[in-house]
């Protein structure tokens, strides 16, 4: 039987802050989180691209030791927002340990910043040394894929279902709806989802090596990446974390939790081609998938989070995938304009954003968005702020490997 799913709580660490109130503002006032790359000894002298949406702002974490030491910085983000998120929630630790209580979370790639110390110390030690050099003995567990999610259990004794997404950008918008699937049929009651991604520039590596990050504007940050933009030159990578928590409507009712919203839909398919390029045809079954799992028409969806990196065909093929299934109906913004692209973390903290503008009231427009790209014009682009209520959203997330998925929530009414 399909039970209802309602968000109960959601936590984040994003470039624009950490808090809803501090986030609510640099969305009204076009506040960006793109600051210079920082000097990497490693790397910088081979990346064109010289701007990171930055986390640069102090983080408090008292965590004890015995978790401190398997935990690299993405797991410090993972535990972070899920340790606030929990006490929001306000779930006790009966449940919490009851098995009954999932985690849905993930990263890129680990710790990608562990990673490398690694890689030097087995590439750079000394050839008569057998040893490991300086490789810690928990070093694996800091730097391996799942690492986020089993520090999450492990710091907060969750004892149920764990899956742990490693699909680069949508990472967690398949953590929220893998998680939302497991509540809506009954394999779990509440379920903890999202991702993090930490600051490292072999991240920007990749992408600038593949000629898709912002180079133009490394004088002047804040002006990229510019989605749908006519001078839109790429991407720019970032950091940060996100989760929320999925409840099954009664037992969040019953427990008197305070409900922020109710996912509808979800759905993720593979474009089945190319690896890199983005595909029209793919992109436009995933946004019908999401709307046939929501049981809602085209026509009930009033806002669209883009998933818009800023690439050149990326924006144009999501455009033209929005306006064949929903013309120029919904307002589109591209939230990445504030803050960059954050990764494995980016379709939490997309979803918590429109949460927020759902609840607050008004739509944040797409950053940057001076002279729209002709083969980007046919959709409602947000260009200035505006107080439209949201009562149905979609929140797109496309990534490498032609994964794609498409998040429906909507405000909650009992």
């Amino acid at each position: 039987m399909d039970r209802r799913v309602v968000i109960t709580s959601g936590a984040l660490i994003t470039p624009i802050g950490d808090s809803k109130e501090t986030i609510v503002e640099n969305l009204h006032n076009g506040v960006s989180g793109v600051k210079p790359l920082r000097e990497d000894d490693l790397l910088s002298d081979y990346i064109h691209s010289r701007v990171y949406g930055t986390v640069d702002y102090p983080i408090e974490y008292d965590f004890a030791r015995k978790y401190r030491k398997t935990m690299g910085p993405v797991s410090y983000y993972a535990c972070r927002v899920v340790g606030e998120l929990l006490a929001k929630a306000g779930l006790d630790r009966e449940f919490i340990s009851s098995g009954r209580l999932g985690v849905a979370f993930g990263s890129t790639h680990g710790s990608p910043s562990v990673q490398r110390k690694i890689y030097r110390t087995f590439f750079h030690q000394d050839s008569s040394d057998s040893g490991s050099g300086g490789i810690g003995a928990v070093d694996y567990l800091k730097s391996m894929v799942h690492t986020t999610a089993v520090n999450i259990t492990k710091m907060f004794n969750i004892t149920g279902r764990v899956i742990s997404s490693s699909t680069a950008c949508t990472t967690s918008s398949q953590s929220i709806g893998y998680g939302y699937e497991m509540v809506k049929y009954g394999m779990q009651d509440a379920m903890v989802c999202g991702g993090a991604d930490e600051y490292d520039t072999t991240t920007v590596a990749v992408f600038d090596n593949l000629l898709a990050c912002s180079t133009a504007y490394n004088d002047r940050p804040h002006l990229t990446p510019r989605p749908f933009d006519a001078d839109r030159d790429g991407l720019v990578v970032g950091e940060g974390a996100g989760a929320i928590l999925l409840e099954e409507y009664e037992f969040a009712k019953n427990r008197g939790a305070n409900i922020i919203g109710e996912v509808i839909g979800f759905s993720c398919n593979n474009n089945g081609g190319d690896l890199i390029l983005p595909n029209l045809e793919g992109i436009c079954q995933t946004i019908r998938l999401g709307l046939q799992s929501a049981g809602i028409g085209p026509q009930e969806v009033d806002f669209v989070s883009a998933h818009a990196t800023a690439t050149k065909m990326g924006d144009i093929i999501e455009s033209q995938a929005i306006e064949k299934i929903y013309g120029n109906s919904p307002a589109v913004t591209a939230l990445k304009s504030y803050m960059g692209h954050t990764m494995a973390s980016c379709g939490a903290i997309e979803t918590i954003l429109t949460l927020y503008m759902m609840e607050k009231g008004f739509i944040a427009p797409t950053l940057n968005l001076e002279h729209v790209d002709s083969r980007c014009a046919g959709i409602n682009h947000v260009r200035h702020l505006t107080y439209d209520p949201i009562h149905t959203a979609a929140v797109q997330n496309f990534a490498f490997g032609g994964v794609n998925t498409n998040l429906i929530v909507k405000a909650f009414s009992p």
